[in-house]
């Protein structure tokens, strides 16, 4: 069911739904869309089914770019960001207590994004965007071309051609473990934690 409410003017809908008890009572419970996404299941792991956008919260479509991190921080930084600055991360792991992913979603496991390397992909547009689209129909999913921070100066590249996705691993001193895909190869491999990635969540399972 969906509302209609104004926010200083402006139209707000909100989703909602029914939670029914052995009394009779129906309790109208709202739904945070931001918050809330029922995942797809492909090569056996659940994905969200859109990128993380501020710390805790999903962007409002699959193929919106979201916010990008750093690798073992939780603030999001938008295009051309204000404050940025080169720094290597600290930490061996992405902790728990830094990761964005909304609650019951986790950073997925350099495991977790190896196998969805070797699942059956091709080139995809949703609605105007480019991206790799995984699985095979009505098990898929998008992984828009997002592009990526420059971990000098935040400078916002590939957009439309590349996309990278952060692991929860680090190798080395100063790297870890990504996705990434562009025209013409689709791999995961390790690069600077200092760079500005996407995030796509697993289920915490």
């Amino acid at each position: 069911m969906k509302k209609l409410f104004y926010l200083f003017g402006l139209p707000l809908l909100v989703n909602f739904v029914f939670v029914f008890y052995s009394k009779g009572e129906t309790v109208e419970r709202a739904i945070n869309p931001a918050t809330v996404d029922e995942g797809v299941v492909v090569s056996g792991i659940r994905w969200a089914t859109r990128n993380v956008d501020a710390p805790g919260t999903f962007a409002a479509n699959p193929e919106d770019f979201g916010r990008f991190y750093k690798w073992g921080e939780r603030r999001g930084w938008e295009i051309a960001p204000a404050g940025w600055r080169y720094s290597l991360p600290s930490g061996t792991t992405w902790l728990r207590v830094n990761d964005p992913c909304p609650e019951g979603w986790r950073l997925p496991t350099e495991e977790e994004l190896s196998a969805l390397r070797y699942t059956p992909y091709e080139r995809h547009t949703r609605n105007g965007v480019a991206g790799v689209q995984f699985g095979t129909a009505p098990n898929q999913l998008f992984l828009p071309a997002t592009g990526w921070l420059l971990q000098y100066d935040g400078r916002h590249a590939g957009s439309g051609v590349n996309g990278y996705y952060w692991s929860s691993f680090r190798t080395g001193s100063g790297f870890a473990r990504y996705l990434g895909f562009n025209r013409y190869s689709l791999n995961v491999s390790r690069t600077n934690r200092g760079y500005g990635f996407s995030v796509r969540c697993v289920a915490d399972e």
